[in-house]
């Protein structure tokens, strides 16, 4: 199929322009909490919903212990293209004023330009119009079977911002001979390509992720994780963006991490380890606890 590139229409456009986009700080100026998960292509589309409506059930009983202030913590899902706007309508079917409620829906993945002749392409500006409020980027799996390059994930991730939407840029070191200094070096070189032109008063989410990690049974040592967590936050192209940027780990990420790691990191970022619902929520449990107030 081919055709000319085409103008977005005006619903389009004015839906897109009008995406809020997450405020990171709570109203105590520090760094709200984050915890998501991507069901990657692990998932049916029933198996999808079955999971979210889990998800929704276990975060709107009105006997749930979990409390959750409004500037607490954010909680997002990323499930497939596929069922994208039917997980944005379950969770918009969730009682008025629950957690559940709150929950907030991302993509994997996107194209750079918003409207044209791209063929198979996701247009940020149309995930945008459908409610979609965080984008994944960048993850290693991308960059190993279909050649990403940072400069390509860059330019989507100035699709995202412009948009109005928030980009989850994975970024992460592919071995871990180098130590913690090695690492640091790699991520900020990753990093500081991917938001160049992205303005210092966007949102963004930097979700840390040992590529040598991924798909592990365990997560990188608490203190290794630290230190390469601290690195980055002391960047300049970090550090100067002040509290818009927030750090989250993936990676292995599972049970009891959060309180080894809650005091440096800003959330966790679940795979495999966040795809039963029980689990996810309990996870939820642990980042909405306690711990991870940092902030500038």
């Amino acid at each position: 199929m081919s055709g000319n590139p085409t103008s977005p229409g005006p619903e389009a456009t004015a839906a897109a322009a009008s995406t809020a986009p997450v405020d990171s700080s709570n109203k105590r100026g520090r760094r709200r909490r984050l915890i998501g998960v991507s069901t990657k292509m692990y998932f049916s589309a029933s198996r999808t919903e079955a999971f979210t409506r889990s998800v929704v059930e276990l975060l709107s009983s009105p006997t749930d212990t979990l409390t959750l202030g409004d500037d607490d913590v954010d909680i997002f899902i990323i499930p497939d293209f596929v069922t994208l706007t039917s997980v944005i309508s379950i969770i918009r079917s969730a009682p008025e004023g629950s957690v559940a409620r709150r929950i907030k829906v991302g993509a994997q993945d996107c194209y750079s330009e918003d409207f044209g002749a791209y063929t198979g392409e996701v247009s940020p500006a149309v995930l945008a119009e459908v409610g979609v409020e965080f984008v994944e980027l960048g993850h290693a799996e991308r960059k190993r079977l279909f050649a990403e390059s940072d400069g390509r994930v860059g330019e989507k991730v100035r699709g995202v911002v412009r948009n109005g939407m928030v980009p989850v840029i994975c970024v992460g070191e592919m071995r871990k001979d180098g130590g913690v200094e090695g690492a640091v070096g790699e991520v900020v070189r990753q990093v500081e390509v991917v938001l160049k032109g992205v303005g210092e008063g966007e949102e963004v989410v930097l979700a840390y992720e040992p590529v040598w990690a991924i798909g592990g049974r365990e997560p990188a040592a608490k203190e290794y994780v630290e230190g390469v967590v601290r690195g980055l936050r002391e960047w300049e192209g970090v550090k100067g963006r002040g509290g818009r940027v927030r750090v989250i780990y993936g990676g292995a990420a599972g049970r009891g991490l959060w309180e080894r790691l809650g005091g440096e990191v800003d959330g966790l970022f679940l795979g495999r380890f966040g795809h039963d619902a029980g689990e996810f929520v309990k996870l939820i449990r642990e980042v909405a606890g306690g711990g991870g107030e940092g902030g500038e």
